[in-house]
């Protein structure tokens, strides 16, 4: 018995087939005819048109035919879909026919010839949007949901394909909020107008946590909005738990040229590694802070800063993991930010032993160790009589080769240096500097070693 249903449904589905756009369609006439909103369907319902009218009553459906002598099949169907349309009988006067709207919705099927003409009519004062009352539903509610309690009429308006297949009619209803929009490149939160829209409205709404306190105002639907007739319904103020915050970290630039770099390209390289860290955070975000630690899974803290701002200098050899952590004021809606990792290169001092002040202006005329992630630096320059000529504590500074404004003659010269890398490592070490020849007409002077 059900083999035999189901094959004649299917050969009903068969004998129906797709309607084609003959270039023939429905009209209204009545009072209420300038209420009706056109929708088109997707195209696997099989309908050609969706006509939702304001109300049906005193309503009439009109079709014209090619020709008044044309045989002309008009059905209607419910939700069982085209398989059990049943036929209706029209008025008709020559090529035009024209038949009553019902209470209720329903689809029609007109038939000329090999082509067909499919709709549903939705009867809208059956589907009012009637918004009652809406308010806070904190037990639905979460950190990145906000759920309300809505009271009133905005349910679902359903229709029915060709083959019988349930389908929503959307009433694009907007639910607007204040909520915080994030600005890059000024890098502060700022308010904000946002919209959802929904098909329509059950008894629970539920929009995307706003960031900011708010009240939520409900409007519909699209049917009355092209009717000029939207309604519109407020909640009471709504109060922000959910917390969203944005960070950045800038490591501050060196150009010093005798500097070793880190292949990485990420934050850190050569020590003393100095980053400034900021997070703009969103208004519910009162309990902040920033973490800093050399375990990646951040077991142990090993600093942390209330500010959304600082600096940190990095001295310490390896990894050093550092992340941005937010809560509202009941502990509700943790926030974790991006891991931001720091890798300082293990140290390295290289000395040079020769140089050439003066001989050839900007080339090799200034003596520069080269040297990556050293944290404490001490380096001393003398003569071969012992009186100290230089001395610095910072290694991108190099010597000039000058007593005063003067040239020292060429000649061996010593220097000790003492250093401590980001590693631990500690260097003590003690050499020659070469001085090599210059020109004394380009330079003027020599001044003496006892200078």
């Amino acid at each position: 018995m059900m083999n035999t249903i189901i094959k004649y449904i299917t050969t009903a589905i068969i004998g129906l087939g797709i309607p084609s756009l003959c270039g023939a369609s429905v009209t209204f006439e009545g009072s209420g005819a300038s209420h009706i909103v056109e929708v088109t369907p997707a195209a696997t319902s099989g309908l050609n048109t969706v006509y939702v009218i304001e109300n049906t009553a005193g309503l009439s459906m009109v079709y014209t035919a090619q020709s008044a002598s044309s045989a002309v099949q008009w059905q209607r169907f419910s939700n069982l879909g085209g398989a059990y349309a049943e036929d209706v009988t029209p008025e008709r006067s020559g090529a035009r026919l024209t038949l009553p709207c019902e209470a209720s919705d329903m689809g029609y099927i007109i038939t000329e010839g090999s082509s067909r003409t499919c709709i549903w009519v939705v009867n809208y004062s059956r589907h009012q949007f009637a918004p009652m009352s809406i308010a806070p539903r904190p037990e639905d509610s979460d950190c990145g949901r906000m759920a309300f309690t809505f009271e009133g009429a905005a349910a679902e308006i359903p229709f029915y394909s060709i083959t019988g297949r349930h389908m929503t009619l959307a009433r694009d209803i907007e639910v607007r909020y204040q909520t915080l929009s994030f600005n890059e490149d000024a890098f502060v939160y700022s308010p904000a107008d946002a919209t959802e829209t929904v098909e329509y409205i059950s008894s629970v709404l539920s929009i995307p946590a706003p960031l900011c306190n708010t009240t939520v105002t409900v409007t519909g639907d699209r049917f009355l909005r092209a009717w000029n007739r939207e309604i519109s319904i407020s909640s009471p103020a709504v109060e922000v738990t959910a917390v969203e915050a944005q960070t950045r970290a800038t490591q501050t630039p060196r150009d010093a040229d005798n500097e070793q770099r880190d292949e990485n390209n990420g934050l850190g390289g050569s020590a003393p590694c100095e980053v400034t860290f900021e997070a703009a955070v969103s208004d519910a975000a009162i309990f902040t802070e920033w973490q800093i630690s050399r375990q990646p899974d951040f077991t142990t803290i090993d600093n942390s800063y209330n500010e959304t701002e600082f600096t940190y200098t990095f001295t310490d050899n390896g990894t050093t993991y550092v992340r941005f952590t937010a809560n509202n004021a009941d502990g509700t809606c943790p926030y974790e930010g991006t891991v931001y990792e720091v890798f300082i290169g293990e140290s390295k001092l290289e000395i040079p032993n020769a140089f050439s002040p003066g001989a050839t202006p900007g080339v090799n005329d200034e003596w520069k160790v080269s040297y990556r992630s050293l944290v404490s630096y001490q380096c001393h320059i003398f003569n071969s009589w012992g009186k100290q000529l230089f001395s610095s504590t910072n290694p991108a500074e190099g010597w000039d080769g000058k007593v005063g404004s003067k040239v020292v003659p060429a000649g061996v010269y010593y220097y000790v240096i003492e250093a401590v890398g980001a590693d631990g490592v500690r260097y003590k070490k003690a050499g020659d500097i070469n001085v090599v020849g210059y020109s004394e007409r380009n330079n003027g002077t020599s001044a003496g070693t006892d200078e």
